[in-house]
């Protein structure tokens, strides 16, 4: 149903817009050079209407974008014509998802470890310094930590490259050389994602252990003399760790809002790019395209997270 709707409403917005692709296509056409033949023009906007799905009344249009979406034609890009879309974000889609899928995971388990462990030892003074840190991190927008990080490591401490996913003029291929090379244009992106996000799921996780470690059966665990690893492990962060997965869920759902800014910031070649280019050229059906993933991803990240909630709530499992 979210999937349905949220495809629905992608078909229909779009149709609100003041421009028409098809009239903008056939004036680029005209404005190339040359003398175009009237009954040319016609014919080209009569193959431009199928080609983009726009013949017949508001229904038709929409039964046949149904048609198409099931077979997984989206169409022809506008900006890159005659490119299918589907090409333009194949080509996109892996890198944001090894990048941020990546940078969020690893995140994810950093933030709510250390968030734990700061919670149950409280008189650590690395995990003071860290909960500072945290705090000092977390209210800073995005941006302004991606820039800092390249100007000190791409500029003054030259050690990261300063944009894109590999060098202009490398060859794609499935080699070492190019692992390697990926990795370390990866690297500076990462850490930017992943200082952000480990700052609030340290906070997150903190605030949330801070009342389960003095739940009565944690201080009965530490009664019976049970090892504080084992309590604070099986006792303390998998009794917080529900809320921090569903907010994993709605994080992986997110993915592609979050790459815009980090892919235009370092140059990176995914789908923020693409979804930059995609608006900047008045291309919708490429937008429709991104969307439509999006909203994929986001259900299926959900579903997947619902699907593995008893693994770490034996309580969902038995209701």
């Amino acid at each position: 149903m979210v999937v349905f709707l949220g495809v629905t409403l992608t078909f229909i917005i779009p149709r609100f817009s003041p421009n028409d692709p098809v009239e903008t296509r056939v004036s680029q056409m005209m404005m190339s050079g040359g003398q175009v033949n009237p009954e040319a023009v016609i014919h080209l906007r009569e193959a431009l209407n199928e080609m983009y799905g726009l013949k017949g009344s508001s229904l038709e249009q929409y039964l046949a974008f149904w048609g198409r979406l099931f077979r997984g034609d989206l169409g022809p890009s506008l900006s890159t014509f005659p490119t299918p879309v589907t090409e333009l974000i194949a080509r996109a889609m892996p890198w944001t998802l090894g990048l941020l899928l990546t940078s969020i995971i690893v995140s994810w388990v950093v933030g709510n470890l250390l968030g734990g462990i700061a919670s149950y030892y409280t008189e650590s003074r690395v995990m003071h310094v860290i909960d500072v840190l945290s705090q000092a991190v977390r209210p800073i927008p995005y941006y302004i930590m991606a820039l800092v990080l390249l100007v000190v490591f791409a500029y003054f401490i030259p050690i990261f490259p300063f944009s894109g996913a590999y060098p202009a003029g490398t060859r794609v291929e499935w080699s070492l050389n190019f692992v390697l090379t990926v990795i370390k244009h990866s690297m500076l992106p990462a850490i930017s994602l992943v200082i952000v996000g480990m700052g609030g799921w340290f906070l997150g996780m903190k605030s949330l252990t801070s009342n389960i470690i003095s739940e009565d059966y944690v201080v009965y665990a530490e009664t019976a003399g049970l090892r504080p690893r084992r309590i604070l492990f099986s006792y303390v962060i998998r009794n917080a760790l529900l809320p921090q997965v569903t907010g994993l869920a709605l994080q992986l759902g997110m993915i592609f809002n979050g790459a815009l800014i980090m892919e235009v910031v370092f140059g990176y070649p995914g789908m923020g790019m693409l979804t930059l280019q995609a608006v900047m050229a008045n291309d919708y059906s490429l937008i429709m395209g991104i969307a439509i993933f999006s909203i994929i991803g986001v259900a299926t990240s959900v579903l997947i997270l619902d699907l593995l909630y008893p693994l770490f709530d034996p309580r969902v499992r038995h209701q």
